[in-house]
């Protein structure tokens, strides 16, 4: 087996320097119309100044030094691929809306290989729109909202049993364990219990190797990532099997969306037009696509969200008084709704500028399907783009100050940022499906946060390091206090 292993590891390495080999001679071909900048030496090229940047939320600079040297379209070499990077928000609509498939999604071999080769991530054309309207038939705001008490309720059991009692906390340790149960609960429709338990241990491997060198060799993490991903997916086979075998007791409706989890969701499309699509396979690989974005992605932003209330208590205090004047219409422990959630007009400002100042994800790739031709240069065909959301973010021709939290700059009277100037969640057609789903649960868990307990960081400067999701080097320490009503 690990003959086999190293066999495979070598392989992948002479593979990637043939690869190195094609992308430059085609870039050769059209060397006088290609982007300025370098490709450094043979597969490494650039690599160790980008992931350093990446690394220590720097990459804004990284891309700058680049823009000084050469403009906004300039080329590198990263991790043996060719990368034409691309700034402004006219870049950045050619990248999100290029018609024809010209642009794919790529991701670096050991992504691929965890969120497996049916997921939306992989997908393009008819199948990549088909595949998001069958996310979207799930994510959309109106079945979002039978869900709001649903997250609440896992909201308020987790303070209740990882908060109350204690006077200091990890903030993003425990935010993960948050996240995970509402993934439990919504998408697989998994209470809290052993079953549920069952699926937290591979769960963390698999996101340890998300980004992990593709070496598979057993004492690697990449290795233990694709075990973990076979322990997940025996175990969403069973739960599939589970949920089929309750479809057809229940004899439900393919359009019924009451009180049901995704799984059962995507199981239903099985029943209509969509079967040869919506493959086990499918529902599999997407179902671990969501887990990995609802665990890391949203945790991130909540944490983050804590971090930014701490440190501008003149922003707290609003969102304070707007939660207290939510609170005050209902009795102790009732569950809030969605009416709750549309009367948070400030807290969903402050959501929107954590996602501006922050951005989860901060950096986007996508790959030529063909050879592509922009502002005078040619993208060769296998060649990858890349524009950065922070990047945007931190223009300050769009986003006046941009380095202060301002959640000011979403009110009705301030002036509309740009179409794709702001790309948290992505753009255009390649928007990510559960962006309404990260701000309801976002809404759901301040509420209870600001309406239970005070906070102050130990370290109000605690810094993180991306990997590629933001790490607080602490877990962002913070001391708790109740509020007495």
């Amino acid at each position: 087996m690990e003959l086999k292993a190293l066999t495979m590891s070598l392989l992948l390495l002479l593979l990637s320097f043939l690869l190195y080999v094609y992308f430059f001679s085609r870039g050769k071909k059209y060397s006088k119309k290609l982007p300025p900048g370098s490709l450094g030496l043979p597969l490494i090229g650039q690599s160790f100044t980008f992931q350093k940047a990446m690394k220590d939320d720097k990459i804004e600079e990284w891309i700058q030094k680049g823009i000084v040297k050469h403009g906004p379209i300039w080329k590198a070499c990263l991790f043996g691929s060719p990368v034409v990077v691309l700034h402004g928000t006219s870049a950045n609509k050619f990248v999100y809306t290029c018609a024809g498939g010209k642009l794919a999604n790529t991701h670096p071999p050991s992504v691929s290989r965890i969120l497996g080769r049916k997921s939306i991530v992989k997908m393009t054309g008819d199948n990549h729109k088909r595949l998001k309207e069958a996310l979207f038939s799930f994510l959309k705001p109106d079945v979002l909202k039978q869900f709001v008490a649903k997250i609440d309720e896992e909201t308020q059991n987790h303070l209740e049993t990882h908060w109350h009692g204690r006077n200091e906390v990890q903030v993003q340790p425990l935010l993960k364990t948050l996240t995970f149960n509402v993934i439990c609960s919504l998408v697989f429709g998994i209470e809290r219990g052993p079953k549920r338990d069952q699926f937290l241990p591979p769960f963390k491997d698999m996101i340890r190797s998300f980004i992990a060198i593709p070496v598979n060799l057993p004492f690697t993490q990449f290795n233990r990532g694709l075990k973990a991903r076979k322990q997940v997916v025996a175990l969403l086979v069973d739960l599939l099997h589970e949920k089929r075998e309750a479809l057809k007791e229940q004899k439900q409706q393919p359009s019924a969306h009451k009180d049901q989890d995704l799984i059962t969701s995507l199981l239903k499309t099985q029943y209509d037009d969509s079967s040869e699509m919506m493959s086990d396979e499918m529902i599999i690989d997407n179902v671990i696509v969501l887990m990995l974005g609802g665990y890391d992605t949203i945790s991130v932003l909540l944490t983050l969200i804590v971090k930014c209330l701490a440190n501008n208590k003149p922003v707290y205090l609003n969102i304070a008084q707007e939660q207290e004047e939510i609170m005050k219409n209902k009795s102790p422990g009732e569950a809030l709704t969605w009416e709750d959630l549309t009367k948070m007009k400030y807290t969903s400002r402050v959501v929107s500028e954590t996602l501006r100042l922050h951005p989860p994800v901060n950096v986007h790739f996508q790959r030529a399907t063909q050879d592509i031709e922009y502002e005078g240069y040619i993208i060769p065909k296998g060649w990858q783009v890349m524009v950065s959301a922070s990047m945007t973010h931190m223009d300050d021709n769009i986003f006046p100050n941009p380095t202060m939290f301002d959640p000011t700059r979403f009110e009705k009277h301030a002036p509309s940022p740009p179409p794709f100037s702001l790309l948290s969640f992505g753009a255009g057609p390649r928007m990510c499906p559960g962006m309404e789903f990260a701000k309801m649960e976002s809404l759901v868990m301040i509420h209870r946060l600001v309406t239970l307990f005070t906070w102050e960081l130990l370290n109000k400067d605690e810094s993180f390091k991306r990997s590629p999701f933001p790490e607080f080097d602490q877990g962002l320490q913070a001391q708790i206090s109740p509020i007495i009503r």
